[in-house]
């Protein structure tokens, strides 16, 4: 009977084990798929991050303050696309969070101008100009805008880009000119981050 007793209790702690090991392993999986944490939310959701780099030396500070104006000169490779830089800024924006640094550690603009200018068309005015196509870009710019980054649009370029300014998307700023707009924010501290055409 003792035998009897030994067997069922080194079967329930082998089944303990495979259980913890079991909770492990899917634990990790699941952090794995998603590249962050449980308890880790991203600034924007479902958007890129960047993967990790075992070993890595410089990563994201949560003690740090990261002011960063991104400057958003060109356009996506087709009318339908969301434009490339945009989705960049998601991913450091989501590399930040995903790396402990607090939202109100996070100061993000965007200044755009030159060839993104279109981009900043409410769907109506992009879908007149562009034969019936939406505006690809409207559902990230308005995450992004909710996660708290600030965005600027040139002026001299909505000019030569013959945009009425009732039909700029509300989420976005109309400024004088983005070269302006670049240097006050360098002058308040912001790095910049990209470059026109």
């Amino acid at each position: 009977m003792k035998h009897w007793k030994w067997v069922v209790n080194c079967t329930l702690d082998v089944m303990t084990n495979i259980s913890l090991l079991g909770r492990a392993a899917l634990l990790a999986a699941l952090i794995g798929l998603s590249g962050t944490a449980p308890g880790q939310t991203l600034a924007i959701p479902g958007g890129e991050v960047a993967r990790d780099v075992p070993g890595a030396k410089e990563l994201p500070d949560p003690n740090m303050t990261y002011k960063v104006v991104f400057d958003v000169a060109s356009a996506a490779p087709k009318v339908g696309d969301v434009n490339p830089n945009l989705t960049g800024v998601v991913r450091f924006l989501n590399t930040l969070a995903k790396n402990g640094v607090p939202a109100d550690h996070r100061k993000i603009a965007v200044v755009l101008h030159q060839a993104a200018t279109d981009i900043v068309l409410n769907n109506e005015a992009f879908k007149a100009r562009y034969n019936g196509q939406d505006n690809p870009n409207i559902a990230l710019i308005q995450s992004m805008k909710k996660a708290g980054v600030d965005f600027r649009v040139c002026g001299q370029a909505v000019l030569a880009h013959k945009i009425d300014p009732k039909t700029i998307n509300p989420e976005i700023e109309l400024d004088l000119w983005a070269l302006t707009t670049l240097v006050n924010f360098e002058l308040r501290g912001y790095v910049h981050v990209g470059g026109g055409n």
